[in-house]
């Protein structure tokens, strides 16, 4: 699956057509989420009616326990898990740069993610009781920004080392369904406005994109994994 350290330089530095797209979806979230916060008062009118019409609905007996055990999968303990995790066997691979660049995508955007709660200083939704314990700012989703940062990241940076383009494509779709299912799950527990999650999307998926190409660069300047 991952390429040998002596043949890294020939690694696949194109651009993934699905990490573009998706890349092209976000950009366009934010400039509409930018325009609603300077615009409108929040929580906004879809805010509102999405939460509510979830609880109103309510969905099967098990669907609680379904979404608490998959946003489970978007915080900080599993993330910091899988990061250590997939860092330590990129070093056993000699994939240095690409170990240290998932490492280093994941430390900075917590530390992003931190920074602009801390700036917006919005509030949890109070419309419905939350389903599970949840605590601090709501903007944006840090499941859903931690989730898209790591999964996204570490997809499309495996990408670069992965010879098989229907496994590239599988680790990308795999990352792509599981930081959505993480991010509608928090709005289904009631813990997070969907524009915090939408945000949340938006900026993981961007800074997945900003990683891709500065470790590809990195990549080709240096002539493969040092």
């Amino acid at each position: 699956m991952t390429v040998p350290p002596a043949d890294a330089h020939v690694a696949r530095r194109r651009l993934p057509p699905l990490l573009a797209g998706l890349a092209l979806i976000a950009a366009g979230l934010a400039v509409l989420l930018v325009g609603a916060f300077a615009t409108s008062r929040y929580p906004f009118a879809f805010d509102r009616a999405i939460i509510v019409g979830l609880r109103q609905w309510g969905g099967p007996g098990w669907l609680p326990k379904v979404a608490g055990d998959v946003t489970a999968l978007g915080g900080g303990v599993v993330l910091t898990i899988v990061v250590v995790v997939a860092a330590g066997f990129l070093i056993v691979q000699r994939l240095w740069l690409t170990a240290l660049a998932v490492a280093l995508a994941s430390l900075t955007g917590g530390w992003a993610v931190d920074l602009i709660k801390g700036m917006v200083l919005r509030a949890r939704p109070d419309l419905v009781p939350h389903l599970v314990d949840a605590s601090g700012y709501s903007f944006p989703s840090g499941h859903a920004t931690s989730s898209a940062i790591v999964y996204l990241t570490l997809a499309a940076l495996a990408g670069q080392v992965t010879r098989d383009r229907a496994s590239r494509r599988y680790l990308l779709v795999v990352a792509v369904l599981l930081v959505g299912a993480i991010g509608c799950s928090r709005v289904y527990l009631g813990v997070h406005w969907p524009s915090d999650v939408l945000a949340g999307w938006s900026f993981g998926t961007l800074w997945a994109l900003g990683w891709w190409t500065a470790t590809a660069g990195a990549r080709q300047a240096i002539g493969g994994e040092r």
